[in-house]
């Protein structure tokens, strides 16, 4: 099945013949169904904060000591999405046609002036008739112009100002950072996640304000762009699962999805990072609320990783972990003998005790049923000494998402994750129903702890549940592929994590998936 060529080009790209051998098999046996317990809710899995929760939050953000932030943005990918149906307009245009008025390359034309990329010199005078729609959307989309058919989502100007600034999405994070993202020693920290072809557009992009922002907001940017390693693209196969094999006979490989980006995660040093993609920005005039609850996720995140790391400093001083006193002679106090009767006395059970009712409650962790003390403590260390997410949720309004759900997982216990609706088997009553059920879905809006509690960094790979990826079917010039997913970012690349969900306003959830919602009220002064 694999020549001797294919196994050469495989090692080219920093993979292996064992992975991909493993990704054709995995074409053929498919993803497991995640046993889907309950969705998430206020009821149970989304906490509702009120005011004084939110200033006690505040509170504890302002007397905890953080190593370093950093803002990881996801940016890969050109903005084809965006303006695809302003490319369906294009087509009919320059083939004679007119469109109709409600349809997108229209309104995009008759609007026009409200866009923050419009100038007089490029568009003119907006007029209602087919010529000029025509020159819009070539303005728009091609290289002639704008070229924004083929640039990234962050080097689009998604915001004008009253001082005449045109804001990209990219610069609109800059302006974020300063915010919520300064370290004390007033650098801010952005990792940005590109593809090599854009990089001269991202680095213009930022010398295009950086000099100004730093002197505005009192601050020194750090940003590092990476890209995603392409040996993490997975191999297509045809329908008969086989290597998909281009024209040359060469084999297919495409970009494993945001999955693919836990390798770039892993990568940083910051203790605390944020996580927010790269089209979910605002006008200024909303940094405020987004601000607030971005520190809200914050706080939340360093009380849980306190909590966790209070536990697992007293379990280590109540069952001797780490430290042998016996060889000194010494009688330590608060320190058990080094045996197997250590895991059975009263204060670690009653911690146990403790520990099982925090999961229960805060992380919605049933633990399954030990077989005696020592694996009873064993499991709760490794449930706790784990990454920690905290993730904003949305009430669901009908703009797309993952979903917060409760789930069984393989060892009996139950954990919090957020799932793709391809990821729910629609043929199970019970999965349809808690899809249904559903009140939240998830915006891309977490922040995360990746050091345990000696300080050391979390290689974030362990975390990764390799079931829970997906198969999507897709074309290559005309010919029908399958394609392989790996585990989301935020999926199953984050499954073995603990994990808070928390509701916040739906007035800091404001992407931009078509060029049109550049005209909602978050866009616009």
């Amino acid at each position: 099945m694999l020549t001797k060529e294919d196994i050469n080009a495989i090692e080219r790209r920093g993979s292996s013949e064992e992975r991909v051998r493993k990704q054709i098999e995995r074409f053929k046996t498919g993803f497991p169904w995640l046993d889907i317990v309950a969705p998430a809710t206020p009821e149970r899995g989304i906490e509702v904060l009120e005011d004084d929760e939110i200033e006690d939050i505040m509170d504890y953000i302002g007397q905890t000591q953080i190593d370093s932030k950093c803002k990881f943005v996801p940016a890969s990918g050109a903005a084809s999405r965006m303006f695809k149906d302003i490319f369906a307009g294009q087509a009919a245009l320059s083939s004679g046609e007119d469109v109709p008025s409600d349809s997108a390359a229209a309104r995009l034309a008759a609007s026009i002036e409200k866009f923050a990329f419009y100038t007089e010199e490029l568009f003119g005078n907006p007029e209602d008739n087919r010529e000029y729609r025509l020159k819009v959307v070539d303005t728009v989309l091609n290289k002639e112009g704008l070229g924004y058919g083929s640039k990234p989502k962050g080097v689009i100007r998604f915001h004008k100002y009253s001082d005449g600034e045109a804001r990209t999405a990219f610069a609109e994070h800059l302006v974020e950072g300063q915010d919520y993202m300064r370290n004390e020693d007033g650098s801010v920290n952005l990792v940005v996640t590109i593809s090599p072809e854009h990089r001269s557009l991202f680095e213009a992009a930022l010398a295009e304000v950086k000099d100004a922002y730093e002197n505005k907001y009192g601050v020194k940017y750090n940003i590092e762009f990476t890209y995603q390693n392409e040996a993490t693209d997975t191999v297509a196969v045809d329908p008969e699962n086989k290597p998909f094999r281009k024209d040359d006979g060469s084999l297919l490989f495409r970009p494993a999805g945001h999955g693919a980006l836990i390798h770039n995660l892993n990568d940083v040093k910051s203790e605390l990072v944020s996580i927010k993609n790269i089209d979910n920005v605002a006008n200024e005039r909303l940094l405020p609320i987004t601000a607030k609850f971005k520190k809200v996720l914050m706080g939340r995140c360093l009380q849980l990783r306190d909590t966790i790391f209070g536990f697992l400093t007293e379990l280590d001083m109540l069952t001797g972990e780490g430290l042998n006193p016996a060889p000194f002679g010494l009688n330590l106090p608060g320190y058990a003998p080094l045996n197997e009767d250590r895991y059975a006395t009263s204060q670690v059970q009653i911690l146990c005790n403790e520990i099982e009712e925090f999961l229960r409650d805060e992380l919605c962790i049933e633990m399954p049923e030990a077989k005696d003390c020592k694996h009873r403590v064993e499991n709760l260390r490794k449930k706790l000494d784990r990454p920690i997410r905290v993730c904003g949720m949305v009430k669901n309004l009908g703009e797309p998402g993952g979903g917060p759900f409760i789930i069984r997982e393989k060892d009996g216990s139950t954990s919090l994750q957020i799932l793709e609706s391809v990821q729910i088997d629609k043929n199970n009553p019970s999965a349809l129903e808690a899809l249904n059920s559903a009140t939240h879905f998830n915006p891309v809006d977490l922040v995360c702890c990746l050091r345990n509690y000696k300080g050391e960094k979390f290689n974030l790979l362990d975390y990764v549940d390799d079931n829970a990826g997906f198969i999507s079917s897709k074309s290559y010039q005309g010919r029908e592929l399958k394609a392989l997913e790996l585990p989301g970012l935020w999926n199953g690349s984050m499954s073995d994590w603990n994990t808070l969900f928390v509701e916040v306003p739906v007035e800091t959830f404001n992407p931009v998936k078509v060029v049109l919602d550049l005209l909602k009220e978050a866009h616009q002064n």
